[in-house]
């Protein structure tokens, strides 16, 4: 699992039924550089990563930090399995990381 936050919303014209109740957000994943260190830090720097788009069904919005699962792991929770790269499991409410110097 690894975390990102969210910095957009993907709008789709059609999808299967399979996907139905949910949404894609585009998420920006965090790595050690661009860790948030105060929670409530004003600063919006975007990781150097590739963005994903994540399918969520727990309701994430713009800004929130969640965490992801990619790989084959993502289409675990779907009986039968779909074809999915990356989706949600947690929101996150604080993230407490300090640095060492």
């Amino acid at each position: 699992m690894r975390l990102g936050k969210v910095i957009g919303r993907v709008t789709l014209g059609k999808t299967g039924p399979e996907f139905a109740g949910a949404r894609w957000l585009l998420v920006t994943p965090y790595n050690r550089d661009f860790l948030p260190v105060d929670a409530y830090s004003a600063d919006d720097k975007l990781s150097t990563e590739p963005s994903v788009v994540i399918y969520d069904s727990l309701g994430a919005g713009v800004g929130d930090t969640v965490g992801f699962i990619e790989g084959r792991e993502a289409a675990s929770p779907f009986v039968p399995p779909i074809a999915i790269d990356a989706i949600s499991g947690v929101l996150v409410d604080t993230i407490n990381y300090q640095p060492q110097s």
